[in-house]
C-alpha cells in the first residue's frame, strides 16, 4: 500500500512527509522534485511569500544512490520566513505573540477555531494555509517518478481567470507547454486579459479564482474498480482534487456540460483494430467509466474560489469580544490558479500511483514492470 504523511506550519520551520509503500529501484533526484516546486512557485499574481521561498526538498530518507529503497522516503522543505516568525512554532518557546481573533470569510478560520476550542485562529490559519501543497507537490513528484517509469505522463493548463475564458480545445503538445505561459495559459490573448483582469483585481483590493484542467496520458486500462464505491477511481481523483485549498469543484471528462447534452453526444463509441485493440474516437467520458480507468487519457477540470484574504477585508467579528470588525488581512497572492494547476497534477500523480501499486504491486520496480507487462500482454489478447 502507497501511503504518506506529512506535516508542518505555514510559518514553522519547514514542511515535512513520509512516503511509504514505494517500491524498491525507482529513480529519484531531489533535483526533479525541485522543477516541480519552482512551478508551484509560479504564475502571474502571486504574492510576496513567492520572493522569500525558494523551494528545495531534502530528501532524508529511502533513497541511495539514486534509487528508492523501499524503505520510508522522508522529505524536507525549509521554510525561510519562518526566520521572520522564530518562536511562533517553538514548543518550548515563552515568546508572547499578538493573538489573531478577526476570521476571514472564506477561509478555515472560524469553523476550525469552534471545532479546536482555539481562542488564537493563528493555531488553525497556520496549518489550514495552502503553504503546505508544497510537500504535496513534492509528494507528487515522487509518485510521477515512479508512473514515468510506465510511460504515464501528467500535465495541467489554466482554462479561466475570474470572466476570462481561454479557448478550451488544444493539442497534448500545448498542454505540455503550458509553462511557458506566464499563467499557464496555453491561449495567448486570453492570458493578456487574464493577466489585466488579475491586475484590476489588485487595485481594487480583490482576489481571483479560476478553473484548471489536468492530464494523465499513458494511463492503462483497469485500474480504480466497479465493485465498491471507495474503490471507484473517479470517486478518488475527485475527492483528491477537493481537497486541495480553495478547490470547490470537479469534473471528470465533459462533466457538467455532459448533463444538457443527448446520450449520443455524450457516451464515446468504441471500436476496435488488431493493432491497437479497442479504442474510443472521442473521450468524453474523461478516460474514465464505472469507476475504472478505459485506457483513453484521464482528463479532470476542477474550480477554484477566489483567496480568501482580501486587501479590502470584509465584515467579521471579533471571536472573543463579539464585535463587528473587519477580516484581518495577511500577506496573500491575488490569483493562485496557476500554482494549484500543479498541485492538481500532484494529486492526480498521488492517486494513480496508489491505484498502479495496487494493481501491479511489488516490492521492486523489477517486480512491479513484469507484474505490468503480463497484464498488458493479456489484455492485449482478449
Amino acid at each position: 500500500m502507497l501511503r504518506y504523511l506529512d506535516a508542518g506550519e505555514s510559518h514553522g520551520q519547514g514542511l515535512l512527509a513520509v512516503v511509504e509503500g514505494m517500491p524498491a529501484g525507482v529513480p529519484l533526484q531531489a533535483e526533479n522534485i525541485d522543477v516541480d516546486l519552482r512551478r508551484r512557485q509560479g504564475g502571474y499574481g502571486r504574492g510576496g511569500r513567492m520572493k522569500i521561498e525558494r523551494d528545495q526538498v531534502k530528501i532524508l530518507s529511502g533513497v541511495r544512490d539514486g534509487l528508492t529503497l523501499g524503505s520510508p522516503i522522508g522529505l524536507w522543505i525549509e521554510n525561510r520566513d519562518w526566520v521572520h516568525w522564530q518562536g511562533l512554532f517553538d514548543a518550548s518557546s515563552d515568546k508572547v505573540w499578538e493573538i489573531f481573533t478577526r476570521p476571514r470569510p472564506g477561509h478555515a478560520d472560524l469553523a476550525g477555531g469552534l471545532k479546536y476550542g482555539q481562542r488564537d485562529l493563528r493555531n488553525i490559519l497556520e496549518r489550514a494555509s495552502a503553504r503546505a501543497t508544497a510537500i504535496r507537490v513534492a509528494v507528487g513528484a515522487v509518485a510521477k517518478a515512479l508512473l514515468a517509469q510506465f510511460d504515464i505522463q501528467i500535465a495541467s493548463h489554466v482554462l479561466s481567470i475570474g470572466r476570462v475564458k481561454a479557448v478550451p480545445s488544444c493539442s497534448k503538445e500545448d498542454i505540455l507547454g503550458a509553462d511557458q505561459s506566464p499563467l499557464r495559459c496555453v491561449d495567448p490573448k486570453a492570458s493578456q486579459e487574464m493577466m489585466s483582469a488579475i491586475d484590476e483585481a489588485k487595485r481594487a483590493g480583490e482576489s481571483l479564482g479560476g478553473t484548471f484542467e489536468v492530464v494523465a496520458w499513458g494511463v492503462p486500462v483497469g485500474l480504480g474498480s466497479h465493485v465498491h464505491w471507495d474503490r471507484r477511481l473517479d470517486g478518488q481523483l475527485a475527492a483528491a482534487m477537493m481537497s486541495i485549498q480553495g478547490i470547490k469543484g470537479v469534473e471528470v471528462g465533459r462533466g457538467f456540460e455532459a448533463a444538457f447534452l443527448m446520450g449520443s453526444e455524450v457516451h464515446d463509441e468504441i471500436f476496435y483494430h488488431q493493432d491497437r485493440g479497442f479504442f474510443r474516437r472521442t473521450n468524453n467520458a474523461g478516460g474514465l467509466e464505472g469507476g475504472i480507468s478505459n485506457g483513453e487519457p484521464i482528463v479532470l477540470r476542477a474550480a477554484m474560489k477566489p483567496i480568501p484574504t482580501l486587501y479590502r477585508p470584509l465584515k467579521s467579528v471579533d471571536m472573543l469580544s463579539k464585535e463587528e470588525v473587519e477580516a484581518s488581512i495577511e500577506r496573500s497572492d491575488i490569483c493562485a490558479v496557476p500554482a494549484a494547476a500543479i498541485v492538481g497534477e500532484a494529486a492526480m500523480a498521488w492517486v494513480l500511483a496508489q491505484s498502479f501499486v495496487e494493481k501491479f504491486g511489488g516490492d521492486s520496480l523489477e517486480e512491479v514492470k513484469r507484474n505490468y507487462r503480463g497484464y498488458i500482454k493479456e489484455v492485449a489478447e482478449r
